[in-house]
């Protein structure tokens, strides 16, 4: 996969900026941070850095998903904005669509979730080692084959949500580790963080940054 690494290359979409923090809108397709080798060095850290040279990375989204990410512009805001993320104190909202229709309207996933180390970077449940992982979901609408979906993570482990809607029983479309059939063969992983919660390193204030869903 690492070979056909082909990013879009779509102009930075600032969705807010001030003296201490700066919130993008990341593409999908896009990583987060350099992988290894040069053909992965093209990342959104990478973009942000060549026009606000004093970003400082706060935390990360999937290669495959798009939306609000945060980046700190002091290093007083790095560790407030860290210290936010480890202490659940950000709340995260995503969109999804995905296969099939739950019965339920709401519900949440509490399913804990260990790397898969021979089919690594695959995430998988494991009620022995697993880290604790939650994940609350409401049904937005749906066209009786697919749901329309918002995720609220109440954890932050790798593939979290991708796994979890596995595990429902309704993976996220387009998901080219967890989606088999035709519920893979969309254009891209429908997977979109759509709005970021979080107080303000500078006074401590409440404040909500969001960009809709492209699909």
């Amino acid at each position: 996969m690492d070979e056909t690494y082909a990013p879009p290359q779509t102009p930075l979409t600032v969705l807010h900026e001030d003296a201490e923090v700066l919130l993008v809108d990341k593409p999908a397709g896009l990583l987060s941070v350099p992988g290894k080798g040069p053909h992965l060095a093209d990342c959104l850290l990478a973009r942000v850095q060549a026009m606000f040279a004093d970003a400082l990375l706060v935390h990360r989204l999937d290669r495959d998903t798009s939306g609000v990410m945060i980046f700190a512009l002091t290093p007083h805001a790095q560790r407030h904005l860290g210290l936010q993320f480890e202490k659940r104190m950000t709340r995260k909202t995503y969109v999804a669509r995905v296969w099939g229709v739950p019965c339920d309207k709401t519900g949440t996933v509490d399913l804990p979730l260990i790397v898969d180390w021979p089919n690594r970077p695959r995430q998988m449940v494991c009620h022995e080692t697993g880290k604790p992982a939650q994940t609350e979901w409401r049904v937005l609408k749906d066209d009786g084959q697919t749901a329309r979906m918002r995720l609220h993570p109440h954890t932050g482990r790798s593939h979290q949500l991708r796994v979890h809607m596995r595990a429902l029983g309704h993976p996220i479309l387009g998901d080219p580790f967890y989606a088999t059939g035709p519920a893979r063969d969309y254009p891209r992983l429908m997977l979109h963080s759509e709005e970021l919660r979080f107080k303000h390193p500078q006074g401590g204030r409440s404040m909500k940054v969001r960009a809709t869903a492209p699909f």
